[in-house]
């Protein structure tokens, strides 16, 4: 009889430039990252978790949001975003929502150069399935520009497979 048991791959990290990311009153403007692209590693499921650091003097009770974007054809295709590290503004809620799905809201208070941890999230559990290829889009409205240490800033994801023996 086989056995199944749960292959855990290593940590790795998608680019993305955070540093100095300007707010967005209107939670449209953000950046985008790179995508991790699972049609070679064939996983069937990620984890994705990181970090993100306020500014100085942030505003109290606003919030650090973390969307994920997935392929919508073979031909690479994302809607909106490129699946490229690079800025990405949307012209209303319906463009944003439509193209990215909501994977996480951090509540930010108005601490100087707070560092907010956040994840794992399972990919798997907000798109019923692995998409071929996955991104992330990050926005905020905390009123002033994210911390500008790019080290301070980190999304980093780890694939699951199963084995079988």
């Amino acid at each position: 009889m086989a056995t199944t048991t749960i292959n855990y791959g290593s940590w790795a990290d998608v680019t993305i430039t955070l540093a100095s990311l300007a707010t967005s009153a209107t939670l449209l403007a953000g950046r985008e990252a790179t995508v991790i692209d699972n049609t070679s590693t064939k996983a069937v499921d990620y984890l994705v978790g990181g970090h993100i650091a306020t500014g100085t003097s942030p505003t109290d009770l606003k919030s650090i949001r973390i969307y994920a974007f997935a392929d919508i054809t073979s031909t690479t295709e994302y809607g909106e975003p490129t699946g490229a590290d690079a800025a990405l503004t949307f012209n209303d809620e319906e463009s944003r929502d439509s193209n990215l799905r909501l994977l996480h809201v951090i509540s930010t208070d108005d601490t100087s150069d707070q560092l907010y941890q956040w994840g794992p999230f399972s990919i798997a559990d907000i798109y019923g399935s692995v998409p071929q290829k996955i991104g992330f889009w990050v926005t905020h409205d905390t009123g002033v520009n994210l911390n500008s240490t790019g080290t301070n800033h980190q999304i980093s994801y780890i694939p699951i497979k199963y084995d079988s023996a």
